[in-house]
């Protein structure tokens, strides 16, 4: 069953976040995950969004997400994310429709 990510992102160091978003494709696109959306300004139809960037990423499994987010690549790119910005970040289970 397919699971998506949803990251909520404040970045308060745009130079160090660069770092990152320049790795960042090169390491993920080994996982099998499928990037949907990376948006700066969504609409907000309800409450606040005090986010800087808001990003939904797919993957086949639970399996998958956790190889790619749990990898020594991953976490060693993220060290400049977790430097340069704060995020909430939430993994949910797709519908299963069959």
């Amino acid at each position: 069953m397919s699971v998506y990510l949803l990251a909520q992102i404040s970045i308060h160091d745009p130079d160090r976040y660069t770092q990152y978003g320049n790795g960042f494709m090169d390491i993920f696109s080994k996982y099998n995950g499928k990037l949907l959306s990376v948006d700066e300004a969504p609409e907000t139809m309800e409450g606040e969004w005090p986010y800087t960037r808001t990003v939904l990423i797919e993957f086949p499994s639970r399996d998958d997400a956790r190889a790619w987010y749990d990898s020594e690549e991953y976490q060693a790119l993220a060290s400049h994310r977790f430097a340069a910005s704060d995020a909430n970040i939430v993994m949910i289970k797709g519908l299963d429709l069959s």
